[in-house]
């Protein structure tokens, strides 16, 4: 494993980037309503990053493992569908209570950062609004859980804390990651673990923070597209992430407007 960790110069490149890209996903955001194709978001996505001189950073990329370049700026998954959802190539039209995950990785000045959101079409069911509650609020414990001098592990106790009490899942062996220079790096960062073990938070690593929270079982398929995953048993999912750089002080969320 080799884990890059990364200079105050580049951190205060990729909060610059990360300001814009929480911009992006917020206008985004307030464009869903019934009716709305993903085809739309992404074009739109699209025009946003264009406008301010960045690039997107799944367009046309190739993650291992994978049989061809992924062929969209955004994920959308919506529903039973966790992530990676393609939006361009059958675009699905928004209804009424739908579920919608919203992923975007942005390259600002060579640099690279990473955030999702989940949003309702309109007004959403009870247990739809509980699910994205307690994985927004299972984000919010994992960040302040990613503190210097600890470890990797102190980030997966402090998610799964919150999700398990609710009786809904971690979806399994989805993970967070390192990033910055690239989409992926190392290290891994589990939203299951145990206090005290994995690699130690120092200043300078940055990292993807991402629970995946399933109402149903942690299970997950891969669908024919080759890049969709969701739920085994049809259950709605949802997904919220943010990029951080451990400092000496503690932490900042690099893709926040705050």
């Amino acid at each position: 494993m080799t884990i890059a960790l990364k200079s105050d110069k580049e951190i205060e490149i990729l909060r610059e980037g990360g300001r814009r890209h929480a911009a992006i996903l917020k206008a985004l955001a307030d464009m869903v309503e019934p009716g709305l194709s993903t085809l739309t978001l992404e074009e739109e996505a699209r025009r946003l990053i264009r406008e301010e001189g960045d690039k997107p950073a799944h367009l046309g990329y190739t993650p291992y493992g994978a049989s061809r370049p992924f062929p969209a700026a955004l994920c959308v998954s919506v529903n039973d569908e966790i992530v990676h959802g393609i939006p361009n190539e059958v675009p699905k039209v928004l209804k009424q209570g739908d579920v919608v995950k919203i992923d975007l990785s942005l390259i600002h000045k060579g640099m690279f950062t990473d955030s999702a959101i989940t949003v309702g079409v309109g007004a959403l069911d009870d247990e739809a609004q509980q699910l994205l509650e307690v994985t927004k609020a299972a984000l919010v414990a994992g960040i302040a859980a990613a503190l210097p001098g600890g470890k990797i592990g102190d980030i997966g106790a402090a998610i799964s804390a919150v999700v398990e009490p609710s009786g809904f899942s971690l979806a399994k062996d989805l993970v967070g990651h390192g990033v910055g220079y690239k989409i992926h790096e190392d290290p891994y960062v589990p939203n299951v673990g145990k206090k005290g073990t994995g690699e130690e938070l120092v200043p300078g690593l940055v990292i993807a923070i991402e629970p995946m929270v399933n109402t149903g079982k942690p299970g997950w398929k891969t669908l024919p597209d080759g890049y969709t995953i969701s739920t085994k048993d049809g259950s709605r999912s949802a997904h919220f992430e943010h990029t951080v750089a451990i400092t000496e002080k503690g932490n900042i969320i690099l893709t926040s407007n705050d």
